[in-house]
């Protein structure tokens, strides 16, 4: 049993993509599901799709990982964990960071649901930083 789920999440599209595979399964939550939906969206990941559990449970989240043609190197470059169980990070609309001056995306939880930090601007809320991508 791990004590932080988010970063059990991110950990695994990180080895996943070190060891080269093209799709990894994670267990699902919605907080998951969201963050992925995110990625897609964003274009760090080419497809994704939530497969429910015969047994009632969440299910998984199978990802299609995406790599560049050419180089054949992952287009996640870093993707990083910003708040943690042991120390939350929490910031206001003004105070949320940008991630390799706007090329990445920083992943907040706020009121509004998981949203981007972009449309966090947008919307001039704050919230919970979940991780950045890049």
């Amino acid at each position: 049993m791990y004590t932080d789920p988010i970063s059990d999440y991110l950990t695994r599209v990180r080895n996943a993509q070190a060891a080269g595979h093209r799709i990894v399964e994670i267990p699902a939550s919605n907080l998951k599901k969201k963050i992925t939906e995110i990625l897609y969206d964003q274009g760090f990941i080419s497809k994704y799709k939530f497969e429910a559990d015969a047994f009632g449970g969440q299910g998984v989240i199978k990802m299609a990982l995406k790599y560049d043609p050419i180089t054949k190197q992952p287009i996640i470059r870093q993707i990083k964990r910003l708040s943690r169980p042991g120390l939350r990070a929490y910031a206001g609309s003004s105070e949320i960071p940008r991630t390799m001056s706007g090329l990445g995306v920083t992943i907040l939880s706020t009121p509004k649901g998981v949203i981007t930090d972009k449309e966090a601007r947008r919307l001039k809320v704050g919230g919970e930083l979940i991780c950045s991508v890049s």
